[in-house]
């Protein structure tokens, strides 16, 4: 199975989250998971040249560690993000995506990047065979697209203006961009869904993008569409590839799939998971450990 080709989505004013990271930080391991998106980690470990900011939009924590040069650049990805906010949110009962749920609009009188979001999901949705859907449990709710694509669109919007060596995290997943210091990659840790304070496993690398889906910290809440249900048969399944985008949709995706998960990302081209099951035994995929530091 081939995965969707993503050269990065469309850069506004270029023409600008399961797993996750918490503390960004060059000299240490960035944790993933429960407590990813604390606002009181901000900050940790931050060094020389660097800059670190949290904003609270989208119902959780956008966090960016990024060169310090590149602080002019953050207003204009905040403002966008409570643009996104606001007109894609499931909670603002006049955000396009609530007017378009209810029938009260047509795609044609929404914002164009609905129309996007919507094609992307069909996209996933057909990878998947259906298990990613934009219509869970018969609700019009695209957001296990949107933050994904949120993040990796804040990322471009830095690389727009010239700065890598950067992160962006939403609510604990995770676009790294270059590296954070020269020689030195990010390191991210998976915190476990069982075992708070603990890790099931650090990845590291450059330009790569890390997302988790999994009952740890909301519940039970994805939902499987061939039942209608939450998906349980799994604690959590954590996702590595280029793009976040893919890499949360593809987690939701898996999560739903529960022990068919596996053999459906070895498919992917790209993206390599971790899942941990109910019971505490996991697994990973075949190209997960090309993501596991020697150290």
């Amino acid at each position: 199975m081939t995965a969707a080709r993503r050269e990065g989505p469309p850069v506004p004013g270029a023409g600008v989250t399961g797993a996750g990271v918490t503390g960004v930080s060059v000299t240490g391991v960035s944790v993933t998971g429960r407590d990813a998106a604390s606002p009181a980690s901000i900050g940790i470990g931050r060094p020389a040249g660097r800059l670190r900011h949290a904003e609270h939009v989208m119902g959780t924590v956008f966090s960016f560690d990024i060169p310090a040069a590149a602080a002019p650049v953050l207003p204009e990805i905040v403002s966008w993000l409570h643009w996104v906010d606001a007109t894609f949110s499931t909670y603002r009962a006049g955000s396009d995506v609530s007017r378009f749920g209810r029938g009260d609009v047509t795609l044609a009188q929404c914002a164009p990047e609905l129309a996007e979001v919507i094609r992307e999901c069909a996209v996933i949705g057909d990878l998947s065979d259906g298990y990613f859907t934009d219509w869970p449990a018969g609700r019009f709710d695209p957001s296990g697209f949107v933050k994904g694509w949120a993040i990796e669109r804040s990322a471009s919007m830095l690389n727009a203006a010239g700065f890598t060596g950067h992160s962006v995290n939403g609510a604990g997943d995770l676009q790294c961009t270059g590296q954070p210091e020269p020689g030195r990659p990010w390191r991210v840790g998976i915190a476990h869904p069982l075992c708070p304070g603990t890790l099931a496993a650090v990845v590291a690398g450059r330009d790569i993008a890390v997302a988790t889906s999994g009952t740890a910290e909301r519940g039970a809440h994805v939902i499987n569409p061939r039942t209608g249900r939450p998906a349980t048969e799994l604690a959590s399944v954590t996702v590595v590839g280029p793009w976040i985008t893919m890499a949360d949709a593809y987690a939701t995706a898996a999560f739903a799939m529960g022990p068919a998960a596996r053999e459906w990302v070895e498919q992917l081209d790209g993206y390599e998971a971790l899942g941990i099951a109910p019971d505490g035994t996991g697994w990973q995929t075949s190209g997960f450990s090309a993501y596991t530091p020697l150290d």
